[in-house]
């Protein structure tokens, strides 16, 4: 499908309040989309239609739904073409880091979509906007809502160019290895003991859980992470304690345990 010329100001729209944030961000990302109100579903989280019945407006979780599939296509495509000679163990973890809650709320931050969301007044205040769960899902509603409105080659020249610096990045053989495998031979070596993860909370509904999780060297908690299901964020957690470990030294109580 050819996406339409026509500008942002003459889009059609059926959702007011949605189309409105949709029209600035289409305008502001030269999103290539015919239909506002599609757009503008996207951009809706489930905490705002509880508290704005009168907009008529739905959630993006069924957009949600049609993007991570095309995200996850696209990024599989790119990645077989532009790594010839790596093998699938290595493309599969390129392409794990790029679709990954962590990975997709990278992108999402890039273009600014957090500022763009509707939620309701409590999850304002809590700041989901800015929660990588919520992002991640909000950049699959977006590629969604793109791929309905102006078909698969126009969505993936965008997502493409949003996500070039990750296609392309040249990783060291040790990346290619899970944080919690790395993390688990730095917390053999520091301390001779395992990392502990633990479930913190998991919030929403089944279809929408998010789990969040602290792992512990010993008794000292080492970094926290979230993710859609338990997995997820214990890598996301792994992936922080890395982070925080290399640039601090080890602890009295780290030093005991080993």
């Amino acid at each position: 499908m050819t996406p339409s010329s026509t500008s942002t100001s003459t889009l059609r729209s059926s959702q007011p309040a949605p189309a409105g944030q949709a029209a600035r961000l289409a305008e502001r990302l030269s999103l290539p989309v015919n239909d506002l109100g599609l757009l503008g579903q996207a951009l809706v989280h489930s905490s705002y239609p509880n508290e704005h019945p009168d907009a008529s407006a739905l959630s993006n979780e069924r957009l949600e739904f049609l993007g991570d599939a095309v995200i996850s296509l696209v990024v599989s495509d790119a990645l077989f073409a532009r790594h010839p000679t790596e093998d699938e163990g290595r493309l599969t973890q390129r392409r794990a880091a790029i679709v990954s809650t962590r990975g997709l709320a990278a992108l999402a931050r890039r273009i600014d979509l957090g500022s763009a969301l509707l939620l309701g007044a409590g999850a304002d205040r809590a700041n989901e906007r800015d929660r990588p769960s919520v992002l991640a899902a909000a950049l699959e509603s977006v590629v969604g809502a793109m791929f309905l409105d102006a078909g698969l080659d126009a969505t993936r020249d965008w997502l493409l160019a949003i996500a070039e610096p990750e296609l392309e990045a040249r990783r060291s053989a040790s990346s290619y290895v899970s944080p919690k495998s790395r993390l688990q031979e730095m917390a053999y070596a520091r301390t001779g003991l395992a990392p502990d993860y633990r479930v913190v909370r998991a919030e929403g509904p089944d279809h929408e859980k998010v789990y969040v999780v602290e792992v512990f060297l010993g008794q000292d908690a080492v970094g926290s992470g979230e993710g859609r299901n338990r997995r997820e964020a214990e890598t996301a957690a792994a992936a922080a304690a890395l982070a925080q470990l290399r640039v601090r030294p080890v602890s009295t109580a780290e030093r005991t345990a080993s």
